[in-house]
C-alpha cells in the first residue's frame, strides 16, 4: 500500500477547527496532515470556495480516522456538568429558543445610515407564550 497518497477525512470552516481534529488523531497515533489552513488565514473568504481547511492522511488510515472523527462525546460533558435547563420565567416552559430582540431595526437604522448602531439585546424567547428574557 503506498502511503505517500492523502485522503482527506474531513473539511472545516476554520484552522482551529482543524487542528482540534489533528491533535485527536495524532493521539491515536495516525500521521495527520492539514491543508490550505494558510489559504484560509490569509483569505478568510475562500474558505468555503477552496472546501474548508483539510485534515488529510494516509490512504491506510483513512477509515481509522473517519470512525475516530465521527465519535460525539456530548453526553460525557453533560454526565459531568450537568444540562442546564433553561424555563420560561413566565409560564415555565421548558420549549425556549435563543433570540436576540432588535435585530431588524438596526439592519434598518444600517440600512439608512450606512453604519451600524448596536442596540440589540440578546436573551430567550417563549415558543408557547412569546415572553422574551435575557439570559
Amino acid at each position: 500500500m503506498n502511503d505517500a497518497k492523502l485522503v482527506t477525512v474531513a473539511s472545516y470552516s476554520f484552522p482551529y477547527e482543524a487542528h482540534m481534529a489533528r491533535a485527536r488523531l495524532e493521539a491515536s497515533g495516525i500521521p495527520v496532515f492539514v491543508a490550505d489552513e494558510y489559504t484560509v488565514n490569509m483569505q478568510w473568504l475562500y474558505s468555503n470556495a477552496i472546501g474548508g481547511v483539510k485534515v488529510q492522511v494516509p490512504l491506510r488510515f483513512a477509515n481509522q480516522a473517519k470512525a475516530i472523527l465521527a465519535q460525539d462525546y456530548s453526553d460525557l460533558l453533560d454526565e459531568e456538568f450537568g444540562k442546564d435547563e433553561v424555563v420560561c420565567p413566565k409560564c415555565g416552559s421548558a420549549d425556549v429558543e435563543p433570540f436576540t430582540k432588535g435585530k431588524r431595526p438596526a439592519f434598518v437604522v444600517f440600512l439608512l445610515l450606512g453604519f451600524p448602531l448596536f442596540f440589540c439585546r440578546h436573551g430567550i424567547r417563549c415558543k408557547s407564550c412569546g415572553q422574551f428574557s435575557q439570559t
